[in-house]
């Protein structure tokens, strides 16, 4: 019987190393906000049953609206992990909630089971509004002296 010599053995090793490096969870992608309008949005593909994750940052008071036109192939959850705000899996068109203290929230995205197509593309808004701020819609029609007075 033959003994494995060093260099296999090396080979193996270096191998287990690899997979194992593998295997640790990706870092959640950041959502950027548009500064004049509070919003951002995320867009990707995935598989049935398959999740993705993002995180953005929320202050105490903030008005937080999610639009999921996908609704019918993808839901999603907002979750505070310091807090346990949690919205739970929500399959909603369109979802407002208030944020309750700052900080950093994950927003994960989940395709629905489903056999067919195999893979779909979603494409998720947020809008993130001070509290009491003026809709843009509206900022513009002040700013434009579009309003007449009575």
């Amino acid at each position: 019987m033959r003994k494995p010599g060093i260099s296999t053995l090396l080979l193996v090793a270096s191998c287990a190393t690899a997979a194992i490096a593998q295997g640790g969870k990706a870092e959640p992608k950041r959502i950027i906000f548009i500064p004049e309008s509070g919003r951002g949005s995320v867009v990707g593909s995935l598989l049935s049953a398959q999740e993705a994750e993002f995180v953005f940052t929320a202050r105490k008071g903030q008005k937080v609206t999610v639009r999921n036109p996908g609704n019918k192939a993808f839901d999603f959850r907002i979750f505070d992990p310091k807090t346990g705000f949690d919205t739970e899996f929500d399959s909603s068109s369109i979802l407002e909630f208030t944020i309750e203290s700052d900080g950093e929230y994950l927003l994960f995205v989940r395709r629905k089971v489903a056999r067919s197509p195999r893979i779909a593309k979603f494409a998720i808004t947020l809008t993130v509004k001070r509290p009491g701020s003026v809709p843009p819609e509206i900022t513009k029609l002040y700013t434009n002296h579009s309003i007449s007075k009575p």
